[in-house]
């Protein structure tokens, strides 16, 4: 058990490693956050800030000894430097990196524990295109294997003809087919050192260009009856990666049942409603979780819930949020706004 005084160190420094870090000040903990950029929101409400490469390992190597436990805010974090971080202090630990940071990977590991995919082919040369298409079907997807997220690094595909000009990264692509889908939902979870695993009610999620907009809660009935065949395929996840901490997994509901999107090896977008709506937060369970303290109930409090992205929204139009009185805003203080940007998030609890 790592006892509150202790320094938790937080690989990231963008607004979920914010979030961790003041759940993690409320606990009693000091964070040092580690982060290639210069300016770092997490940083800011941070006891020490690390600005330094990936890959630096001196760096890396000093961070580490200056913290008693090591987590991370964001999958892409690479995985070849971390091996000067004590395995037995980084949690959650590389291989749920490993397999969420290859999206072809992270399909094939879901269906060998039962889960079921979107129809899907690889796609590694150029002229094995049309050869993907024409075997999934159009239209579909074309998504890069590594570094995508919120709409980035994908192509939506109507015909064959429509991809002929293409050209295939070196990481490979992964050609997905569309799912008919009545809504999107998520399976957020937390796996305590012990093997213990709680979940928090799954938000039906509205997703607008790629980038979620909305979770709210309560979500409707054909939602209700996938969460519990989801959740048997999140815990299978979680205990083959030996997880300890939040982990997020996203579903389509579709006629058929639950078709798994994607995996987030932390702290989830669509889990910021646990703040205010739940008996615990996702962040302070995270805490709880990595430092081998007893889990917090993860109940929600009361229904409905609704959490909106504010999505390159300015500081005086984010105020504007609080015109309601039932509504918590959450601004990250990024520097610039920008379309496509996460800017802050308001929860209304009703």
């Amino acid at each position: 058990m790592i006892l509150p005084g202790s320094t938790i160190g937080i690989l990231g420094g963008g607004q979920l490693g914010r979030m961790l870090a003041m759940a993690a000040a409320q606990l009693g903990y000091r964070c040092h956050v580690y982060a290639p950029e210069k300016h770092s929101v997490a940083g800011e409400v941070s006891a020490n800030f690390t600005c330094a490469d990936w890959h630096d390992r001196t760096a890396l190597a000093e961070f580490a000894r200056d913290c008693q436990v090591v987590t991370y805010e964001f999958e892409n974090v690479p995985v070849a430097p971390l091996a000067v971080v004590p395995p037995d202090r980084l949690a959650p630990g590389t291989r749920a990196l490993e397999v969420a940071q290859d999206r072809l990977r992270e399909k094939r590991f879901v269906e060998e524990l039962g889960g079921r995919a979107a129809p899907y082919a690889p796609v590694d040369a150029d002229d094995e295109v049309q050869a993907a298409i024409e075997r999934v079907g159009a239209p579909g997807i074309l998504k890069t294997r590594r570094e995508g997220y919120d709409g980035k690094g994908q192509w939506r595909i109507a015909s064959a003809h429509e991809a002929g000009a293409l050209r295939v990264p070196q990481a490979g692509l992964v050609y997905e087919g569309l799912v008919r889908f009545e809504a999107e939902f998520s399976v957020i979870l937390v796996r305590a050192r012990d093997g213990e695993v709680r979940f928090w009610d799954s938000p039906a999620n509205v997703h607008e260009s790629g980038i979620l907009a909305r979770s709210s809660l309560p979500a409707p009935a054909v939602v209700a009856e996938q969460v519990p065949e989801a959740r048997r395929l999140a815990q299978a996840v979680a205990e083959a990666l030996g997880y300890v901490g939040v982990l997020t997994l996203e579903f389509f509901a579709t006629q058929e049942g639950p078709v798994f999107n994607e995996m987030a090896p932390r702290v989830h977008n669509s889990g910021h409603w646990t703040i205010e709506g739940a008996v615990t937060s996702q962040f302070e369970n995270h805490i709880r979780a990595i430092c081998g303290l007893p889990l917090g109930h993860c109940a929600t409090r009361s229904t409905p819930v609704e959490m909106t992205n504010l999505i390159g929204t300015g500081a005086a139009e984010a105020i504007g949020a609080l015109a309601d009185p039932g509504a918590h805003l959450h601004f990250y203080g990024k520097a610039e706004a920008r379309k496509g940007r996460k800017m802050g998030h308001v929860t209304k609890v009703h």
